[in-house]
């Protein structure tokens, strides 16, 4: 990892009283370390916190999770105040994005929260002390 290590050695300098470079290499090496063990799925995690970001998704992803049981666009429509296919359209991303499930049952398409949708919103109200 190439870094400017300027800032870091002036940190080590004022917590151990001095630095030298290997000092700094330590330090350094820990972070590496530390990196390589933080597990990350970069593009699922974004994908994710970006589908939720959006006031039309979140609320349906907090309805869907609420519902006993799985709901219908026409059900979710009159709950968000956007057209059934703004709906869809929502759906469609919050899908991409692993937090809803579909299936198609003739010419209706059912959804239903994921368990990682539940886990993020269960995140969230925890921060606020809530659910």
């Amino acid at each position: 990892m190439a870094t400017d290590s300027t800032r870091l050695r002036r940190l080590l300098a004022e917590e151990l009283g001095e630095c030298c470079d290997a000092d700094v290499e330590a330090r350094i090496d820990e972070l590496e370390e530390l990196a390589a063990t933080t597990p990350s799925d970069r593009e699922r995690d974004l994908s994710a916190l970006s589908a939720l970001s959006d006031g039309t998704r979140h609320d349906i992803v907090r309805y869907l999770a609420a519902a006993d049981g799985e709901l219908c666009v026409c059900e979710l429509s009159p709950l968000v105040d956007v057209s059934d296919s703004a709906v869809s359209h929502a759906l469609s991303d919050l899908h991409d994005a692993g937090l809803v499930t579909r299936r198609k049952e003739g010419t209706w398409r059912h959804y239903d929260a994921t368990a990682r949708a539940d886990r993020l919103l269960d995140a969230l109200d925890d921060t606020r002390g809530e659910r």
